[in-house]
Protein backbone atom coordinates (compact mmCIF):
# COMPACT_ATOMS: atom_id res chain seq x y z
CA UNK A 1 0.00 0.00 0.00
CA UNK A 2 1.44 3.37 -0.98
CA UNK A 3 1.63 6.58 0.98
CA UNK A 4 -1.43 7.95 -0.78
CA UNK A 5 -3.44 4.87 0.05
CA UNK A 6 -2.39 5.07 3.69
CA UNK A 7 -3.45 8.72 3.82
CA UNK A 8 -6.81 7.86 2.29
CA UNK A 9 -7.25 4.96 4.66
CA UNK A 10 -6.65 7.12 7.76
CA UNK A 11 -8.85 10.02 6.65
CA UNK A 12 -12.10 10.22 8.52
CA UNK A 13 -15.47 11.50 7.22
CA UNK A 14 -15.82 15.25 7.72
CA UNK A 15 -12.06 15.97 8.01
CA UNK A 16 -12.15 18.35 5.03
CA UNK A 17 -15.17 20.21 6.45
CA UNK A 18 -13.47 20.50 9.83
CA UNK A 19 -10.34 21.92 8.22
CA UNK A 20 -12.40 24.49 6.28
CA UNK A 21 -14.30 25.44 9.43
CA UNK A 22 -11.02 25.89 11.29
CA UNK A 23 -9.70 28.17 8.52
CA UNK A 24 -12.95 30.16 8.56
CA UNK A 25 -12.76 30.61 12.33
CA UNK A 26 -9.16 31.80 12.10
CA UNK A 27 -10.07 34.32 9.37
CA UNK A 28 -13.07 35.62 11.34
CA UNK A 29 -10.95 35.96 14.48
CA UNK A 30 -8.22 37.83 12.59
CA UNK A 31 -10.69 40.20 10.93
CA UNK A 32 -12.44 40.92 14.21
CA UNK A 33 -9.22 41.44 16.14
CA UNK A 34 -7.16 43.45 13.66
CA UNK A 35 -9.73 45.40 11.60
CA UNK A 36 -9.54 48.45 13.95
CA UNK A 37 -5.89 48.90 13.04
CA UNK A 38 -6.47 48.83 9.25
CA UNK A 39 -8.00 52.33 9.20
CA UNK A 40 -5.26 53.68 11.46
CA UNK A 41 -2.50 52.26 9.25
CA UNK A 42 -4.11 53.60 6.05
CA UNK A 43 -4.66 57.00 7.68
CA UNK A 44 -1.05 57.25 8.87
CA UNK A 45 0.24 56.18 5.44
CA UNK A 46 -1.86 58.56 3.32
CA UNK A 47 -2.49 61.57 5.58
CA UNK A 48 0.92 63.36 5.34
CA UNK A 49 0.13 64.89 1.88
CA UNK A 50 -3.04 66.43 3.31
CA UNK A 51 -1.29 67.74 6.41
CA UNK A 52 1.99 68.87 4.80
CA UNK A 53 0.97 72.54 4.69
CA UNK A 54 -1.79 72.27 7.24
CA UNK A 55 -2.21 73.55 10.74
CA UNK A 56 -0.07 72.22 13.54
CA UNK A 57 -3.12 71.21 15.57
CA UNK A 58 -3.97 68.57 12.94
CA UNK A 59 -0.59 66.90 13.42
CA UNK A 60 -1.10 67.00 17.19
CA UNK A 61 -4.58 65.43 16.90
CA UNK A 62 -3.25 62.63 14.71
CA UNK A 63 -0.16 62.10 16.86
CA UNK A 64 -2.19 61.86 20.06
CA UNK A 65 -5.37 60.12 18.95
CA UNK A 66 -3.84 57.37 16.79
CA UNK A 67 -2.03 55.66 19.70
CA UNK A 68 -4.99 56.36 22.00
CA UNK A 69 -7.36 54.71 19.49
CA UNK A 70 -4.98 51.77 19.03
CA UNK A 71 -4.78 51.32 22.81
CA UNK A 72 -8.58 51.60 23.12
CA UNK A 73 -9.06 48.83 20.55
CA UNK A 74 -6.35 46.71 22.12
CA UNK A 75 -7.94 46.93 25.58
CA UNK A 76 -11.43 46.01 24.39
CA UNK A 77 -10.94 43.77 21.34
CA UNK A 78 -7.47 42.31 21.14
CA UNK A 79 -7.51 41.19 24.77
CA UNK A 80 -11.02 39.74 24.32
CA UNK A 81 -12.59 41.88 27.07
CA UNK A 82 -15.53 42.84 24.88
CA UNK A 83 -17.75 39.94 23.73
CA UNK A 84 -21.23 39.58 22.18
CA UNK A 85 -22.67 38.46 25.52
CA UNK A 86 -21.52 41.77 27.09
CA UNK A 87 -23.66 44.40 25.35
CA UNK A 88 -22.79 47.11 27.88
CA UNK A 89 -19.06 46.67 27.25
CA UNK A 90 -19.77 46.62 23.50
CA UNK A 91 -21.68 49.93 23.72
CA UNK A 92 -18.81 51.55 25.63
CA UNK A 93 -16.27 50.29 23.13
CA UNK A 94 -18.15 51.28 19.93
CA UNK A 95 -19.14 54.64 21.40
CA UNK A 96 -15.55 55.38 22.36
CA UNK A 97 -14.33 54.29 18.92
CA UNK A 98 -16.73 56.76 17.23
CA UNK A 99 -15.72 59.56 19.60
CA UNK A 100 -12.02 58.97 18.81
CA UNK A 101 -12.68 58.56 15.07
CA UNK A 102 -14.53 61.89 14.71
CA UNK A 103 -11.55 64.22 15.42
CA UNK A 104 -9.24 61.97 13.39
CA UNK A 105 -11.54 62.26 10.34
CA UNK A 106 -11.82 65.99 10.92
CA UNK A 107 -8.04 66.30 11.01
CA UNK A 108 -7.55 64.01 7.98
CA UNK A 109 -10.47 62.52 5.98
CA UNK A 110 -8.27 59.53 5.18
CA UNK A 111 -8.98 58.15 8.67
CA UNK A 112 -12.51 57.45 7.48
CA UNK A 113 -11.22 53.95 6.66
CA UNK A 114 -11.60 53.35 10.40
CA UNK A 115 -15.29 52.84 9.63
CA UNK A 116 -14.44 49.20 8.70
CA UNK A 117 -14.07 48.44 12.39
CA UNK A 118 -17.19 50.48 13.25
CA UNK A 119 -19.36 48.48 10.84
CA UNK A 120 -18.00 45.09 11.88
CA UNK A 121 -18.03 45.69 15.62
CA UNK A 122 -21.45 47.37 15.67
CA UNK A 123 -22.99 44.15 14.42
CA UNK A 124 -20.64 41.97 16.51
CA UNK A 125 -20.95 43.66 19.92
CA UNK A 126 -24.17 45.71 19.91
CA UNK A 127 -27.70 44.35 20.20
CA UNK A 128 -30.98 45.22 18.51
CA UNK A 129 -31.43 48.68 17.00
CA UNK A 130 -28.20 49.94 18.53
CA UNK A 131 -26.37 48.08 15.79
CA UNK A 132 -27.93 50.36 13.19
CA UNK A 133 -27.24 53.45 15.31
CA UNK A 134 -23.55 52.60 15.27
CA UNK A 135 -23.63 51.94 11.51
CA UNK A 136 -25.46 55.24 10.85
CA UNK A 137 -22.94 57.28 12.88
CA UNK A 138 -20.05 55.57 11.11
CA UNK A 139 -21.68 56.23 7.71
CA UNK A 140 -22.05 59.93 8.64
CA UNK A 141 -18.34 60.25 9.37
CA UNK A 142 -17.47 58.50 6.08
CA UNK A 143 -19.84 60.76 4.11
CA UNK A 144 -18.27 63.82 5.74
CA UNK A 145 -14.84 62.59 4.64
CA UNK A 146 -16.12 61.83 1.11
CA UNK A 147 -17.30 65.38 0.50
CA UNK A 148 -13.90 66.72 1.55
CA UNK A 149 -14.25 67.17 5.29
CA UNK A 150 -12.89 70.39 6.69
CA UNK A 151 -11.24 71.15 3.35
CA UNK A 152 -14.59 71.64 1.58
CA UNK A 153 -16.78 74.75 1.48
CA UNK A 154 -20.22 73.62 2.62
CA UNK A 155 -23.13 74.74 0.51
CA UNK A 156 -26.77 73.57 0.38
CA UNK A 157 -25.91 71.31 -2.53
CA UNK A 158 -23.02 69.80 -0.61
CA UNK A 159 -25.36 69.26 2.34
CA UNK A 160 -27.75 67.33 0.09
CA UNK A 161 -24.83 65.29 -1.24
CA UNK A 162 -23.75 64.61 2.32
CA UNK A 163 -27.21 63.27 3.20
CA UNK A 164 -27.30 61.05 0.11
CA UNK A 165 -23.85 59.69 0.92
CA UNK A 166 -24.83 58.95 4.51
CA UNK A 167 -27.79 56.85 3.30
CA UNK A 168 -25.72 55.15 0.60
CA UNK A 169 -22.88 54.30 2.97
CA UNK A 170 -25.29 52.98 5.59
CA UNK A 171 -27.11 50.81 3.03
CA UNK A 172 -24.16 49.45 1.11
CA UNK A 173 -21.44 49.36 3.75
CA UNK A 174 -23.70 48.42 6.63
CA UNK A 175 -25.74 46.01 4.50
CA UNK A 176 -22.67 44.20 3.23
CA UNK A 177 -21.32 43.95 6.77
CA UNK A 178 -24.70 42.73 8.04
CA UNK A 179 -24.84 39.91 5.51
CA UNK A 180 -21.24 39.00 6.22
CA UNK A 181 -21.89 38.81 9.97
CA UNK A 182 -25.17 36.94 9.34
CA UNK A 183 -23.36 34.38 7.18
CA UNK A 184 -20.67 33.98 9.82
CA UNK A 185 -23.27 33.41 12.55
CA UNK A 186 -25.07 30.87 10.38
CA UNK A 187 -21.79 29.06 9.79
CA UNK A 188 -21.09 29.03 13.52
CA UNK A 189 -24.54 27.59 14.24
CA UNK A 190 -24.08 25.05 11.47
CA UNK A 191 -20.71 24.02 12.94
CA UNK A 192 -22.28 23.68 16.38
CA UNK A 193 -25.11 21.51 15.03
CA UNK A 194 -22.66 19.34 13.10
CA UNK A 195 -20.45 18.92 16.18
CA UNK A 196 -23.47 17.97 18.29
CA UNK A 197 -24.60 15.48 15.64
CA UNK A 198 -21.10 13.99 15.43
CA UNK A 199 -20.98 13.63 19.21
CA UNK A 200 -24.43 12.04 19.23
CA UNK A 201 -23.42 9.66 16.43
CA UNK A 202 -20.24 8.78 18.29
CA UNK A 203 -22.18 8.06 21.48
CA UNK A 204 -24.74 6.04 19.51
CA UNK A 205 -22.00 4.04 17.80
CA UNK A 206 -20.31 3.34 21.12
CA UNK A 207 -23.66 2.31 22.63
CA UNK A 208 -24.41 0.00 19.71
CA UNK A 209 -20.96 -1.58 19.96
CA UNK A 210 -21.42 -2.08 23.69
CA UNK A 211 -24.89 -3.56 23.15
CA UNK A 212 -23.52 -5.92 20.49
CA UNK A 213 -20.74 -7.01 22.84
CA UNK A 214 -23.17 -7.59 25.69
CA UNK A 215 -25.56 -9.41 23.36
CA UNK A 216 -22.78 -11.71 22.16
CA UNK A 217 -21.71 -12.28 25.76
CA UNK A 218 -25.27 -13.12 26.81
CA UNK A 219 -25.63 -15.49 23.87
CA UNK A 220 -22.41 -17.24 24.79
CA UNK A 221 -23.53 -17.55 28.40
CA UNK A 222 -26.96 -18.79 27.33
CA UNK A 223 -25.34 -21.33 25.04
CA UNK A 224 -23.06 -22.59 27.81
CA UNK A 225 -26.01 -22.76 30.19
CA UNK A 226 -28.01 -24.64 27.57
CA UNK A 227 -25.19 -27.14 27.08
CA UNK A 228 -24.95 -27.73 30.82
CA UNK A 229 -28.71 -28.04 31.11
CA UNK A 230 -28.83 -30.50 28.22
CA UNK A 231 -26.05 -32.59 29.76
CA UNK A 232 -27.87 -32.65 33.09
CA UNK A 233 -31.13 -33.59 31.36
CA UNK A 234 -29.51 -36.45 29.46
CA UNK A 235 -27.80 -37.66 32.62
CA UNK A 236 -31.12 -37.67 34.46
CA UNK A 237 -32.89 -39.45 31.60
CA UNK A 238 -30.19 -42.11 31.31
CA UNK A 239 -30.18 -42.64 35.06
CA UNK A 240 -33.95 -42.71 35.42
CA UNK A 241 -34.71 -44.83 32.33
CA UNK A 242 -31.92 -46.71 30.58
CA UNK A 243 -29.72 -47.32 33.62
CA UNK A 244 -32.65 -48.45 35.74
CA UNK A 245 -33.92 -50.62 32.87
CA UNK A 246 -30.53 -52.29 32.50
CA UNK A 247 -30.39 -52.85 36.26
CA UNK A 248 -33.82 -54.48 36.08
CA UNK A 249 -32.73 -56.67 33.15
CA UNK A 250 -29.65 -57.85 35.06
CA UNK A 251 -31.78 -58.60 38.09
CA UNK A 252 -34.31 -60.59 36.06
CA UNK A 253 -31.59 -62.54 34.24
CA UNK A 254 -29.90 -63.39 37.53
CA UNK A 255 -33.26 -64.55 38.91
CA UNK A 256 -33.86 -66.66 35.79
CA UNK A 257 -30.45 -68.23 36.18
CA UNK A 258 -31.23 -69.12 39.80
CA UNK A 259 -34.50 -70.86 38.76
CA UNK A 260 -32.98 -73.65 36.64
CA UNK A 261 -35.36 -76.28 38.01
CA UNK A 262 -38.48 -74.13 37.67
CA UNK A 263 -39.22 -73.55 33.98
CA UNK A 264 -42.28 -71.40 34.61
CA UNK A 265 -40.46 -69.07 36.96
CA UNK A 266 -37.45 -68.89 34.62
CA UNK A 267 -39.74 -68.05 31.65
CA UNK A 268 -41.49 -65.35 33.66
CA UNK A 269 -38.16 -63.72 34.53
CA UNK A 270 -36.98 -63.96 30.95
CA UNK A 271 -40.22 -62.39 29.67
CA UNK A 272 -39.85 -59.58 32.17
CA UNK A 273 -36.22 -59.03 31.12
CA UNK A 274 -37.31 -58.98 27.47
CA UNK A 275 -39.99 -56.38 28.20
CA UNK A 276 -37.50 -54.24 30.13
CA UNK A 277 -35.04 -54.49 27.22
CA UNK A 278 -37.69 -53.27 24.75
CA UNK A 279 -38.65 -50.41 27.05
CA UNK A 280 -35.00 -49.46 27.52
CA UNK A 281 -34.48 -49.58 23.74
CA UNK A 282 -37.45 -47.24 23.28
CA UNK A 283 -36.03 -44.83 25.88
CA UNK A 284 -32.58 -45.01 24.26
CA UNK A 285 -34.08 -44.16 20.88
CA UNK A 286 -36.00 -41.25 22.37
CA UNK A 287 -32.82 -39.88 23.99
CA UNK A 288 -30.88 -40.28 20.76
CA UNK A 289 -33.63 -38.41 18.87
CA UNK A 290 -33.08 -35.47 21.20
CA UNK A 291 -29.46 -35.13 20.05
CA UNK A 292 -28.28 -33.27 16.96
CA UNK A 293 -29.36 -35.03 13.74
CA UNK A 294 -26.60 -36.40 11.54
CA UNK A 295 -28.04 -34.71 8.43
CA UNK A 296 -27.01 -31.30 9.77
CA UNK A 297 -23.38 -32.40 10.03
CA UNK A 298 -23.04 -32.66 6.25
CA UNK A 299 -25.65 -30.24 4.86
CA UNK A 300 -27.19 -26.84 5.52
CA UNK A 301 -30.54 -26.69 7.30
CA UNK A 302 -32.73 -26.21 4.16
CA UNK A 303 -31.03 -29.12 2.38
CA UNK A 304 -31.15 -31.34 5.47
CA UNK A 305 -34.87 -30.68 5.99
CA UNK A 306 -35.62 -31.18 2.29
CA UNK A 307 -33.71 -34.49 2.22
CA UNK A 308 -35.44 -35.73 5.36
CA UNK A 309 -38.87 -34.62 4.14
CA UNK A 310 -38.50 -36.23 0.72
CA UNK A 311 -37.45 -39.54 2.32
CA UNK A 312 -40.49 -39.34 4.58
CA UNK A 313 -42.80 -38.56 1.62
CA UNK A 314 -41.56 -41.59 -0.32
CA UNK A 315 -42.23 -43.85 2.67
CA UNK A 316 -45.59 -42.30 3.60
CA UNK A 317 -46.85 -42.02 0.00
CA UNK A 318 -47.82 -38.37 0.48
CA UNK A 319 -47.42 -35.57 -2.08
CA UNK A 320 -44.90 -33.14 -0.62
CA UNK A 321 -43.86 -29.57 -1.51
CA UNK A 322 -40.74 -28.08 0.10
CA UNK A 323 -39.89 -24.37 -0.32
CA UNK A 324 -37.23 -22.06 1.08
CA UNK A 325 -37.66 -18.26 1.04
CA UNK A 326 -35.30 -15.46 1.97
CA UNK A 327 -31.52 -15.67 2.20
CA UNK A 328 -30.48 -18.96 3.87
CA UNK A 329 -27.62 -18.54 6.32
CA UNK A 330 -26.08 -20.71 9.04
CA UNK A 331 -27.73 -20.34 12.45
CA UNK A 332 -26.63 -21.34 15.92
CA UNK A 333 -26.59 -25.17 16.09
CA UNK A 334 -29.30 -25.18 18.78
CA UNK A 335 -31.66 -23.27 16.50
CA UNK A 336 -31.08 -25.53 13.49
CA UNK A 337 -31.52 -28.68 15.59
CA UNK A 338 -34.79 -27.34 17.00
CA UNK A 339 -36.20 -26.53 13.54
CA UNK A 340 -35.06 -29.85 12.08
CA UNK A 341 -36.61 -31.86 14.93
CA UNK A 342 -39.86 -29.91 14.72
CA UNK A 343 -40.08 -30.57 10.98
CA UNK A 344 -39.26 -34.23 11.53
CA UNK A 345 -41.86 -34.75 14.25
CA UNK A 346 -44.50 -32.66 12.46
CA UNK A 347 -44.21 -34.88 9.39
CA UNK A 348 -44.25 -37.98 11.58
CA UNK A 349 -47.46 -36.77 13.22
CA UNK A 350 -49.01 -36.11 9.81
CA UNK A 351 -48.15 -39.61 8.67
CA UNK A 352 -49.51 -41.24 11.85
CA UNK A 353 -52.66 -39.22 12.52
CA UNK A 354 -53.66 -36.80 9.74
CA UNK A 355 -54.40 -39.11 6.80
CA UNK A 356 -53.27 -36.29 4.51
CA UNK A 357 -52.81 -36.50 0.75
CA UNK A 358 -50.69 -33.33 0.39
CA UNK A 359 -48.21 -31.64 2.71
CA UNK A 360 -46.44 -28.30 2.25
CA UNK A 361 -43.27 -27.39 4.14
CA UNK A 362 -41.78 -23.86 3.96
CA UNK A 363 -38.62 -22.55 5.62
CA UNK A 364 -38.59 -18.72 5.63
CA UNK A 365 -35.45 -16.71 6.45
CA UNK A 366 -36.30 -13.16 7.57
CA UNK A 367 -34.21 -10.37 9.05
CA UNK A 368 -34.75 -11.27 12.70
CA UNK A 369 -36.52 -14.66 12.71
CA UNK A 370 -36.58 -17.96 10.81
CA UNK A 371 -39.99 -19.57 10.46
CA UNK A 372 -40.87 -23.20 9.67
CA UNK A 373 -44.42 -23.80 8.36
CA UNK A 374 -45.90 -27.29 7.92
CA UNK A 375 -49.40 -27.53 6.35
CA UNK A 376 -51.47 -30.59 5.50
CA UNK A 377 -54.94 -31.32 4.07
CA UNK A 378 -55.68 -34.12 6.53
CA UNK A 379 -58.51 -34.68 8.97
CA UNK A 380 -57.40 -31.99 11.39
CA UNK A 381 -58.31 -31.95 15.08
CA UNK A 382 -60.34 -29.83 17.43
CA UNK A 383 -57.87 -29.53 20.30
CA UNK A 384 -54.81 -27.43 19.36
CA UNK A 385 -52.54 -29.46 21.65
CA UNK A 386 -51.67 -33.12 21.57
CA UNK A 387 -50.84 -34.93 24.79
CA UNK A 388 -47.55 -36.82 24.55
CA UNK A 389 -48.15 -40.53 24.22
CA UNK A 390 -47.38 -42.83 27.13
CA UNK A 391 -45.24 -45.22 25.13
CA UNK A 392 -42.53 -42.60 24.73
CA UNK A 393 -42.25 -43.03 20.94
CA UNK A 394 -41.58 -39.60 19.55
CA UNK A 395 -42.97 -36.44 21.11
CA UNK A 396 -46.14 -34.46 20.43
CA UNK A 397 -47.02 -30.84 20.00
CA UNK A 398 -46.34 -30.06 23.65
CA UNK A 399 -42.81 -31.44 23.40
CA UNK A 400 -42.23 -29.51 20.17
CA UNK A 401 -43.31 -26.31 21.87
CA UNK A 402 -41.02 -27.01 24.82
CA UNK A 403 -38.07 -27.65 22.50
CA UNK A 404 -38.65 -24.41 20.59
CA UNK A 405 -39.24 -22.40 23.76
CA UNK A 406 -35.80 -23.46 25.05
CA UNK A 407 -34.23 -21.50 22.16
CA UNK A 408 -36.50 -18.45 22.72
CA UNK A 409 -38.88 -19.41 19.90
CA UNK A 410 -42.64 -19.87 19.57
CA UNK A 411 -44.93 -22.52 18.12
CA UNK A 412 -48.49 -21.93 16.89
CA UNK A 413 -50.98 -24.49 15.60
CA UNK A 414 -54.14 -23.87 13.60
CA UNK A 415 -56.52 -26.77 12.97
CA UNK A 416 -60.15 -27.78 12.80
CA UNK A 417 -61.83 -31.12 12.13
CA UNK A 418 -61.89 -31.86 8.42
CA UNK A 419 -59.83 -28.76 7.50
CA UNK A 420 -56.27 -30.00 7.89
CA UNK A 421 -53.69 -28.43 10.15
CA UNK A 422 -50.98 -25.77 9.99
CA UNK A 423 -48.01 -25.64 12.34
CA UNK A 424 -45.63 -22.66 12.50
CA UNK A 425 -42.39 -22.64 14.49
CA UNK A 426 -40.42 -19.37 14.77
CA UNK A 427 -36.91 -18.99 16.22
CA UNK A 428 -34.58 -15.94 16.40
CA UNK A 429 -32.27 -15.62 13.40
CA UNK A 430 -29.00 -15.63 15.37
CA UNK A 431 -26.10 -16.30 12.98
CA UNK A 432 -23.72 -19.12 13.70
CA UNK A 433 -20.68 -16.87 13.98
CA UNK A 434 -22.05 -15.08 17.06
CA UNK A 435 -20.48 -16.66 20.13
Amino acid sequence: MGVGACGAATARPGDRERRLDAVERRVDTAVDRYSPYVGLVIGLALSPPFLADGATWAWVVVGVLVPVTAAWCAVFVTTGWVRPERPAAGAVYVGGLLVLMAPLVYASPIFAFQVIAVYLHSFAYLHGRWRFVGVALGATLVAYAQVGGRFADFTPGLGIALGVLVVANALFGGGATYFGVFTSEQSARRRQVIEELNEANQRLSETLDENARLHAQLLAQAREAGILDERARLAREIHDTIAQGLTGIVTQLEAAGAADDEATVRRRHLDTARALARESLTEARRSVDALAPGQLATAQLPDAIAEMAKAWAETAGVELTVDTTGDPRPLLPELEVALFRVAQEALANVGKHAGAGRVGLTLSYMDDVVVLDVRDDGCGFAVPRETPRADGSGFGLVAMEQRVRRVSGTVTVESAPGEGAALSASVPAIPAEVR
